[in-house]
C-alpha cells in the first residue's frame, strides 16, 4: 500500500470548504484537463454515506478509463472519505479532513492506495504512478490557491 498526504490552508470558513470540496461538481475545477475528467452520474445537492458516483478519467496516455467510487464516511464539516469501486486503481482511499485554524480552513487529504498487477504494479508506481498522482494533488494545491488563496 503507498500513502500521499498532503496538508493545505485557505482562506475559508468551515461551511465554504465543506460546501466546495463535498460537492463532486466542484473536482474537474481542480483537476488536471488533461485527466479528461467527466462526471457520468446525477449528484444530488448534498453527499452522503452510500453515494456512488461515476466518472470518465483518463489517467494513463490518455486512455478513457471509468472510475467509480463510493462516498463510505460522512461527518459533516469535518471530513468524508471516497474509496474507488471501479477504477485503474486495485485499492484506492481518500480521506478528506477539514479543521478550523486562524485565518481559515487546514485541509488534509490522506491517500491510500495499491497499483494492480503485484510487483509489476508496484515497479510501475514507483516508475511513473506515484509521481502522476503527486502532481494532480499538486496542480489541485495551485488551483485552490488561485480560486481562494492562502492562509
Amino acid at each position: 500500500m503507498h500513502t500521499l498526504k498532503t496538508v493545505q490552508r485557505l482562506p475559508l470558513s468551515m461551511q465554504e470548504a465543506w460546501d466546495f470540496f463535498s460537492s463532486p461538481k466542484n473536482l474537474a475545477a481542480i483537476t488536471p484537463a488533461e485527466m479528461g475528467f467527466i462526471i457520468r452520474s446525477e449528484i444530488p445537492e448534498k453527499m452522503y454515506s452510500g453515494l456512488f458516483i461515476h466518472y470518465t478519467v483518463k489517467p494513463l496516455m490518455g486512455i478513457p478509463t471509468k472510475w467509480v467510487t463510493e462516498i463510505t464516511h460522512v461527518n459533516e464539516p469535518h471530513f468524508f472519505v471516497d474509496e474507488q469501486r471501479q477504477g485503474p486503481y486495485a485499492v484506492w482511499h481518500h480521506q478528506h479532513h477539514f479543521r478550523e485554524v486562524e485565518g481559515g480552513v487546514e485541509m488534509t487529504d490522506i491517500i491510500d492506495y495499491r497499483v494492480p498487477l503485484g510487483v509489476l504494479g508496484k515497479l510501475a508506481n514507483d516508475l511513473f504512478v506515484r509521481k502522476k498522482v503527486e502532481s494532480i494533488f499538486a496542480y489541485r494545491r495551485k488551483k485552490l490557491i488561485e480560486l481562494f488563496g492562502e492562509c
